[in-house]
């Protein structure tokens, strides 16, 4: 599988793209990724103990998930927070299987925005996800570029070489393939 596919608004996820899904985690067996991307999720969770303070919150999405998503996410919150929080149908990472939302374990969890806040076992989180082949996807002051609004919770599976790269040189996926 190619892990620098770009899915964005201007490029649609294949339609044709193979795809091999597993459960993120026994605990959590609705929520899939790419094999691979559950092998590197799993070792960095593992890393930090992490399965007791984060949550796998939304993984790979099917066409029809993403559009009642959007749909709802219009519907509840009008057309501005959906351009700006979810992807249009055909056009979501979570289409590819490599890309996750996590959150902060609590009581009551947001699905269009979880907490993952830049401190304690998130902020590890992120500092350790390069390493194991993870960018924070839709970071601070790079919305011109993505299309989507900051997004501290979503992360993509890149490939550790690529997710060291982009983050060292603090680009986004479509200034990397640029």
């Amino acid at each position: 599988m190619n892990y620098l596919i770009l899915v964005n608004r201007q490029h649609p996820c294949p339609a044709d793209l193979p795809l091999d899904l597993i459960p993120v985690h026994p605990g959590y067996p609705n929520i899939l990724l790419e094999r691979e991307a559950v092998r590197a999720l799993a070792r960095l969770m593992e890393k930090l103990d992490g399965w007791r303070s984060i949550v796998p919150v939304s993984g790979w999405r099917s066409m029809e998930e993403q559009e009642k998503l959007y749909q709802n996410a219009l519907a509840e919150s009008g057309p501005k927070f959906a351009e700006q929080y979810v992807a249009l149908p055909g056009h979501s990472e979570h289409q590819t299987g490599l890309a996750i939302d996590l959150g902060l374990r609590q009581p009551e969890i947001d699905l269009i925005r979880p907490a993952f806040p830049y401190e304690g076992i998130c902020q590890k989180f992120r500092k350790l996800a390069p390493l194991y082949g993870f960018v924070e996807r839709y970071p601070a002051k790079k919305e011109a570029v993505t299309g989507i609004a900051h997004e501290p919770w979503h992360f993509r599976y890149v490939g550790r070489s690529h997710a060291q790269r982009m983050t060292n040189l603090g680009l986004t996926l479509e200034e990397y393939l640029t």
